[in-house]
């Protein structure tokens, strides 16, 4: 008996199957990116996700209930990183940042001076396609398809490799950007560097009564949202879900944001 020849006729149907199977497997998400005026951005393709959070809260979570069901109906460019120094530079002509840096996040921006910034960019640019993402769309960006409390998982960890966090008090700064893993959309510290502003008045109670396309946040309000934690945080405070408010005219040396650009 030529048991041996058996064997590799046996086995060519599993390894032809192996190999298909291979070949045959989804691909990961391909990243497409655009820059505009010196900013690179990535392509956000519409979907939908669980926003928010339902696990037992404490004073720093309960704005983040009731988990539910959101949907991106349009695609969108976000920044690859928080806007930097010489971004800002560019535009206004000065740089309010604690720790000069060109490659470094702007820091101590309110959200009233991002609008001031937007309008100027806009200007160059000839339109109006500049803007602060919506709370929705930088969670569901920053969840990158994920649904545990950091994008790559749960473990705080591991969270080293992706954010720069844990100097609890201001004698640190921010660092460039860049630096560490991105998510698996290609977004650079969305979990720490610096705080990020985004649209959205704050409202506690709106999850409860938001709607499930495209929401926008509260009509009005005394606060605006901004998102993702920073350097001088905690890990707690990084998690895709977190929320917090400030004063639109709030600068702070650990509060910068980033940019979307619409879709000519």
């Amino acid at each position: 008996m030529k048991t041996q020849d058996y064997r590799k006729i046996t086995l060519l149907p599993t390894l032809a199957m192996l190999v298909l199977t291979i070949f045959c497997m989804p691909s990961a998400r391909a990243l497409e990116s655009k820059t505009f005026i010196g900013i690179k951005f990535i392509l956000i393709e519409p979907g939908c996700f669980q926003m928010g959070n339902d696990k037992t809260p404490t004073d720093n979570t309960i704005g983040e209930m009731p988990s539910h069901r959101v949907c991106i109906e349009k695609p969108f460019y976000l920044g690859e990183t928080e806007v930097m120094q010489k971004q800002w530079e560019n535009v206004m002509g000065s740089n309010p940042s604690k720790v000069k840096a060109e490659d470094r996040p702007v820091d101590r921006v309110s959200w009233n001076d991002a609008q001031d910034f937007i309008q100027k960019l806009n200007a160059k640019d000839g339109g109006k396609h500049f803007r602060l993402p919506t709370e929705a769309e930088w969670e569901y960006a920053a969840r990158a398809g994920s649904d545990s409390d950091y994008s790559y998982g749960n473990d705080s960890k591991s969270l080293a490799q992706y954010a720069w966090f844990g100097n609890l008090g201001y004698k640190g700064s921010s660092h460039e950007v860049a630096q560490k893993q991105p998510n698996d959309w290609g977004l650079y510290d969305m979990h720490g560097n610096v705080w990020e502003w985004v649209q959205d008045w704050y409202g506690p109670t709106y999850y409860s009564n938001s709607p499930a396309n495209n929401p926008l946040g509260p009509e009005s309000g005394k606060y605006r949202v901004y998102r993702g934690g920073s350097w001088v945080g905690k890990a707690t405070n990084l998690r895709s879900a977190v929320r917090f408010s400030a004063l639109p005219v709030t600068r702070t040396h650990d509060l910068g944001f980033r940019l979307v650009r619409l879709l000519d």
